[in-house]
């Protein structure tokens, strides 16, 4: 099972790693406060074949380190 971290613990232990995140708590700009790591990857496409495998949880994926300001995603699941 997993354990339910705070963002900055997820940081630190999967440092520039893409994070696949079950969310347990969003602060008011809808940033990952709390939740469980449901997979990690250093590929982030792995991390989006990933999550078509899960439905019916809030799911959030970040970046465990410094984004490059000319990538940006943008998604929508229905």
């Amino acid at each position: 099972m997993e354990k339910i971290m705070t963002f900055e613990e997820m940081i630190e232990k999967f440092k520039e790693e893409w994070l696949l995140i079950e969310y347990d708590e969003l602060d008011e700009e809808l940033t990952v406060k709390r939740g469980k790591v449901l997979f990690h990857s250093p590929n982030k496409s792995e991390v989006y074949k990933k999550l078509m495998e899960i439905q019916g949880k809030n799911i959030a994926i970040e970046y465990a380190g410094d984004v490059p300001k000319e990538l940006t995603v943008l998604f929508k699941l229905s």
